[in-house]
């Protein structure tokens, strides 16, 4: 029994190192900026390249856990994490940073991957997995939340290069602890094959797609459409896919992934911006930025984890889901107008109060997507849709960063002074993310269907990093898509 518990502790701490880099990292951009030269564009790339590793990854490096073994795959994926830590926490010019954050996602996709697989088949008692799976999404609650203050007080008090640095003796001891309490299972054996060639062309569709953007290279743009058409045909033909074409076509499935994309893409750049806005703008420091964005954090936690499971149940999922997109609109309007000298309590809090809307979204979101699976595509369907969430953040810091400075220059040029130059930026910004979400909206309005009684496995909650990367998540209830997915390979 305390070795299973101690195990339980190493994967919960390997998920927290994780989540807590995810959110720590937003309100040192600032900081990272002035430091290393980065443009207003490229330093999106400073959360793009881990967003980009860990989604495009995710699914491959699940099937390499079935190949090789849980074990060895969480381990492995933790000391790439952590080594790409130390190379962070060290980075003196932006391509440094850029590659390191990359390897993150990458170590991250390795161990988060396999996680829930391993705990599951550690707690087999329904009571003591409940016990077990309630330990571990409280890291995903705290992570987001705690990242954020940690962030802006290791900034303020050392330097940037510690929200890396800080990795480093948590990630050793996880894998030193892990080697002995993690149980050791036998993979099914490398000749039984994983798509290699498919994460290499959705990883290459996705970077060459956002450096378009970035870079405002749009010619490139049809090289990333070449990249997914490829990866398209490859899942069709190969004899172990990533994501089978019949995951795609399931009734709901893809529906709710265009329109999670379109809400994340709006949500998590508002999170990216916000920060910028505070204190390019209104001269927070790193922790007072981190206290300012709490509020959202704990928003979301508390309608997640308190009423979505009750307000679903009782109105019904779509219901659920327009609301907490009309919060989310909601949200993303107010900032339009956002002043260039904002009173904190007046002008900015409101805007962290309706965050609560994600806490709404992404729950029924969840359940949508899982609803049109056939029982035996339930592990897929929500693993291709943990991975979409990733792509949305991508896809929307990209883009939204991208306007803002476009918007900013202009303004600049005209002649406005920084600050008004740059609330512009921003404002145009939210007004792009406003759109967004509206256009989310019309799509959960006409084309989702109410969630079907099926015989699948429960919804899970989603992702709470990104949230892993995120902050501006939900901490997770129950069992999310990536975990899921593992969770249901384990049971099979």
């Amino acid at each position: 029994m305390r070795e299973r518990w101690t195990a339980l502790g190493v994967i919960a701490t390997g998920s927290l190192m994780t989540i807590l880099d995810g959110s720590i990292v937003t309100v040192a951009m600032p900081a990272i900026q002035a430091d290393l030269g980065f443009s207003p564009p490229g330093l999106s790339w400073v959360v793009n390249a881990y967003l980009i590793a860990f989604g495009s990854l995710l699914l491959l490096a699940g099937r390499l856990g079935d190949l090789i073994g849980r074990k060895w795959m969480f381990l492995a994926g933790t000391a790439v994490f952590t080594a790409a830590s130390l190379l962070a926490g060290l980075a003196t010019t932006p391509f440094m940073l850029i590659a390191a954050r990359f390897l993150q996602g990458a170590g991250s996709a390795m161990a988060m991957a396999v996680s829930l697989g391993i705990l599951v088949t550690l707690y087999t008692a329904p009571a003591d997995r409940a016990r077990a799976i309630a330990v571990f999404s409280f890291t995903g609650a705290a992570g987001a939340a705690i990242g954020q203050v940690l962030g802006g007080l290791l900034t303020d008090a050392l330097s940037w290069h510690w929200i890396f640095l800080i990795n480093l003796p948590i990630g050793v001891a996880t894998i030193v602890l892990g080697r002995r309490a993690l149980p050791t299972d036998r993979g099914l054996g490398l000749r039984s094959g994983a798509d290699v060639p498919g994460a290499v062309l959705v990883t290459g569709a996705l970077v060459v797609g956002i450096y378009a953007v970035v870079a405002s290279a749009f010619a490139l743009l049809a090289v990333a459409a070449a990249l997914l058409a490829a990866f398209v045909v490859r899942q069709a033909r190969a004899r172990n896919p990533l994501v089978p074409v019949r995951v795609i076509r399931a009734p709901g499935v893809a529906v709710a992934n265009v329109v999670q994309i379109l809400t994340l893409a709006a949500c998590f750049a508002f999170q990216v911006l916000v920060t910028l806005y505070l204190q390019n703008v209104l001269g927070y420091d790193a922790l007072r930025t981190g206290l300012a964005m709490l509020p959202a954090a704990v928003a979301i936690g508390a309608v997640s984890l308190g009423a979505s499971a009750r307000l679903n149940a009782r109105f019904g999922e779509r219901r659920m889901l327009l609301v907490g997109l009309v919060f989310l609109a909601a949200l993303l309007a107010l900032l339009i107008r956002v002043p260039v000298h904002a009173h904190y309590v007046a002008d900015v809090l409101p805007v962290m109060l309706l965050a609560a809307g994600f806490g709404l979204v992404l729950p029924a979101l969840a359940t949508l997507a899982m609803s049109g699976a056939r029982p035996d595509d339930a592990g897929l369907v929500s693993g291709v849709f943990n991975t979409t969430q990733q792509i949305g953040m991508a896809l929307g810091v990209a883009v939204l960063s991208t306007v803002a400075a476009a918007r900013t220059d202009g303004l600049r040029a005209a002649g406005e002074g920084v600050a008004e130059a740059l609330t512009g930026g921003y404002r145009l910004a939210f007004a792009v993310g406003a759109g967004l979400v509206v256009v989310a909206f019309l799509v959960a309005l006409f084309l989702l269907r109410p969630a079907a009684a099926a015989p699948t496995a429960a919804a899970p909650a989603f992702e709470g990093e990104s949230t892993a990367s995120s902050g501006i998540s939900a901490p997770k209830a129950e069992l999310t898509p990536a975990r899921q997915t593992m969770a249901d390979r384990a049971a099979g």
